[in-house]
């Protein structure tokens, strides 16, 4: 089970760094908490791989055309890329940069969003009755 190995390795690394805090050495802590966190990252990747596939497997069964199905995958990638850049960001003591990427991350997914948010009010107003 690999949830066992990202505990155990997160575990493992606060382990360390309360360590290091005992004596006074404090300044590695950070350094510890971005490799560690990328080595977490990394190791999840296989796995959202295989939820990609997966996924573009179920879109094509449904016949959903591939630009929404793309688009939305790359929204959900800048979603959790954001939310790991300001965990590390705030992990850091930087609550104003976290919040700034934050900020970057909302304004990329609204970006991606406009041509989604189109085709469905298309979609909406061809259903509606022409008004002469």
């Amino acid at each position: 089970m690999e949830i066992i190995q990202i505990v155990g390795i997160g575990l493992c690394a606060t382990f360390l760094i309360l360590l290091l805090n005992q004596f006074k050495m404090d300044k590695f802590n950070l350094a510890i908490t971005v490799f560690i966190s990328c080595v977490l990252f990394l190791f999840l990747l296989d796995k959202v791989q295989f939820l990609l596939d997966e996924i573009q497997k179920l879109a094509n069964q449904a016949s959903i055309k591939n630009v929404y199905v793309e688009t939305l995958l790359k929204i959900i990638g800048i979603a959790y890329i954001a939310e790991f850049g300001v965990q590390i960001t705030k992990d850091a003591g930087q609550g104003a940069i976290a919040s700034k990427i934050e900020l970057g991350g909302k304004v990329l997914i609204l970006v991606l969003a406009v041509p989604i948010l189109t085709a469905l009010i298309e979609t909406i107003l061809s259903f509606l009755p022409k008004i002469s």
